[in-house]
């Protein structure tokens, strides 16, 4: 199995800056695209970022140039630097990943994995 954990969601005003953190561990042997997605109270879940293996990335338009993805693959760890926050980026962040791990028995299984959510609030 493998796991996702975010952490670093917050309240934060508007104009302030958040760093969301997503560590994935296990039996992990390739970590491929990753990414961030939010999902506001009655909303649908909708894509924030993404990076691939190789490093390239891609953003919604509503957070270009405010937001930046990043990761550090030796550390297995996907971040968000969120500046210039606005109240309609208040939602709760998602990490998803496409991994490929090993199970108990050693085969090669690849998973579409998510994990908890981390709220982020942006209020005066």
């Amino acid at each position: 199995q493998v796991q996702l954990v975010e952490s670093g969601g917050g309240l934060v005003q508007p104009g302030g800056s958040l760093r969301l953190s997503c560590a994935a561990s296990g039996r992990i042997a390739t970590i491929y695209d990753m990414g961030w997605y939010r999902q506001a109270l009655g909303n649908q879940r909708e894509l924030v970022a993404v990076i691939t293996s190789g490093g390239s990335t891609t953003y919604a338009d509503s957070v270009r140039g405010r937001f930046t993805i990043s990761s550090d693959n030796a550390k297995r760890t996907m971040y968000l630097q969120m500046n210039t926050l606005r109240p309609e980026d208040t939602a709760v962040y998602y990490c998803n990943a496409d991994i490929v791990f090993y199970s108990d028995t050693l085969a090669i299984l690849r998973s579409d994995a998510w994990g908890q959510g981390t709220q982020v609030t942006v209020s005066s």
